[in-house]
């Protein structure tokens, strides 16, 4: 079933790049990515991000855009000589955002928008490896975020996107009463990128 949600996606995607007002093309870059809710603080999970784009103008200086892209998030525990307890939650994502962009001059652009998810896998580690069974509790295979972002316009066909993103809604409730407890609260993608976006066949 995901193959070909995939493939439609794709398929969607293409055609809108040969329509006459889109363009678009291919993104790749990396994510610092941390997760509200836990015991631990700062953006020390590194990730990859990857996939298309297509944009068109509906105004001089506004236009609107989608992606398909894979996704990495999660959170790392930072291992210090007081504190060597390892942590690792990797979460993997195939995100389909939906934005708006607003020029503020010829090399810049300001975004908003959504971003909808879907969980491709979720793990967790600590120093014996990874969570056994009975140890794990489950994420949301949906999740919702919220994003703002720049893009600034280095050539006709290439362009930097630095994106802010934070889930709307959870990715895992509170912990239940017989769960081993490594977070406290709800818990929240918070997640910064930075991407190039090359446009295939240029302005």
């Amino acid at each position: 079933m995901k193959k070909y949600f995939l493939f439609i996606i794709l398929l969607a995607a293409v055609s809108l790049v040969k329509a006459q007002r889109f363009s678009g093309g291919v993104l790749a870059g990396f994510n610092g990515t941390q997760v509200e809710g836990d015991n631990y603080k700062g953006y020390n999970k590194p990730g990859a991000v990857a996939g298309f784009y297509v944009e068109t103008d509906i105004a001089p200086a506004v236009f609107v855009g989608m992606e398909i892209k894979f996704n990495q998030k999660g959170a790392r525990k930072k291992i210090t000589t007081k504190d060597p307890e390892k942590y690792i939650m990797r979460l993997n994502y195939i995100d389909l955002p939906v934005y708006a962009g607003f020029r503020t001059g010829e090399w810049g652009a300001v975004l908003a928008g959504i971003q909808p998810g879907y969980l491709l896998s979720g793990k967790e580690f600590d120093v014996y490896g990874e969570f056994p069974s009975e140890d794990k509790a489950e994420f949301n295979n949906l999740d919702l975020q919220a994003l703002v972002g720049f893009q600034f316009d280095f050539l006709d066909y290439l362009k930097a996107d630095l994106r802010f993103a934070y889930s709307v809604l959870p990715i895992r409730g509170k912990p239940g009463m017989d769960t081993p407890v490594y977070w406290l609260n709800s818990q929240f993608n918070n997640v910064i990128s930075l991407a190039l976006y090359y446009q295939i066949g240029g302005r």
